[in-house]
């Protein structure tokens, strides 16, 4: 039996001498907040959005935040988003004083379902956010034109999915703004951060407004904003990592072939035509006693996790002035938040660490 000394962790952040060397570089600057870096950073940026303006800001969910409070969103509105998902999503809908409104993933698949997405359009609806959960792009081309059908915005949360693309379009180009994280687990990291992307150059502007009290000039306030800006710290952290994105990318898509190839008895991640999926989490289903294959696998030394097992429409801040789940119907999300366990992937693991993950996998599974 394998014990904690080589137990292979979930996930696992990369901070190198490259990196550390950058944040100290910055600090003997002097420049720390809103400078150079943070230009740099979101011009760099640009091409894994398909080369649009991107507005740093300190957190993924201040990504969400400041993107609906740009479009002007706030009470009487509702936006559709996937309860199979983090807090984040529904907390920015609730934060500009909008209604969440949940809807079920597809079956089989983990990411938002557009004929759910339909069924649940109404005259108050102003917004769809598709999550591009675990690194796989949600289905765009049918959520775009249900979008422009009904005259609605479409905000992505991209936090887990950098680079990530669908029919050869990248992730955060498809709507009024895309969203992505930077924490220190996601495929790439600022140690926190986060980063809007637009087509939209005026809106890209407001953004800028809206990430620093509501100013470009200083002391010339022009909206009521917010200050979520970036360090230049975390920025110039989160140029070594992009700079890095991509080999990273290819090794965790290396590491999801290998095990799609060699797992037996779960269901491995389903990738959908034309998508590249970059792999934030490997996720499969898991049939019977979801705590025990679990705890095999720790006793085995690999590490693992649920994402996520409670939706979010169960959770104390979204059940109703009852304390109540509600009417809320959403037969896919609950059976994966039930059936769903996250493997390591990420870019450190070795072969060796692979092929101990495909042994300890097909081993306990065979216990069921």
């Amino acid at each position: 039996m394998s014990g904690p000394q080589d137990a292979i962790p979930p996930a696992r952040p990369e901070i190198g001498d490259a990196e550390i060397e950058a944040a100290v570089r910055v600090l003997r600057s002097g420049m720390v907040v809103q400078g150079p870096e943070v230009a740099a950073f979101e011009q760099e940026f640009s091409p894994v959005a398909g080369d649009v303006h991107c507005v740093a800001v300190n957190s993924g969910t201040s990504a969400l935040h400041l993107s609906l409070l740009a479009l002007g969103f706030g009470p009487g509105d509702e936006v559709i988003v996937p309860s199979f998902s983090f807090a984040a999503t529904a907390n920015a809908v609730r934060l500009v004083g909008a209604e969440p409104i949940f809807v079920d993933i597809e079956p089989g698949s983990f990411n938002v379902d557009p004929d759910a997405v339909a069924a649940a359009i109404t005259p108050r609806t102003v917004a769809i956010m598709p999550v591009h959960l675990y690194g796989h792009p949600a289905a765009m081309d049918r959520l775009v034109p249900l979008a422009e059908q009904h005259g609605l915005a479409i905000v992505e949360d991209a936090a887990q999915a950098h680079a990530a693309e669908l029919n050869g379009r990248k992730v955060g180009s498809f709507g009024a703004a895309g969203c992505f994280s930077f924490y220190p687990t996601k495929n790439m990291h600022s140690l926190e951060g986060g980063m809007i992307t637009t087509a939209d150059a005026e809106r890209a502007r407001t953004l800028r407004l809206l990430r620093n009290q509501g100013m470009e000039a200083r002391y010339q306030n022009e909206v009521v904003g917010t200050n979520t800006r970036l360090t230049d710290v975390a920025a110039a952290i989160g140029r070594v990592q992009l700079g890095k994105l991509a080999g990273w990318t290819e090794k965790r898509r290396a590491n999801a072939a290998y095990l799609d190839a060699n797992l037996q008895g779960v269901v491995v991640p389903p990738v959908a035509e034309g998508a590249k999926h970059v792999y934030h989490q490997y996720t499969i289903r898991v049939q019977g006693d979801r705590d025990a294959f679990q705890a095999g696998l720790k006793d085995l030394g690999i590490g693992n996790a649920v994402y996520y097992p409670i939706p979010i429409h169960r959770l104390k801040p979204f059940l109703d002035k009852d304390g109540n789940v509600g009417d809320w119907k959403l037969p896919e999300t609950e059976k994966a938040a039930a059936e769903v366990v996250s493997l390591p992937i990420h870019p450190s693991l070795t072969q060796e660490q692979l092929d101990r993950i495909v042994e300890g996998v097909n081993t306990v599974a065979a216990r069921a």
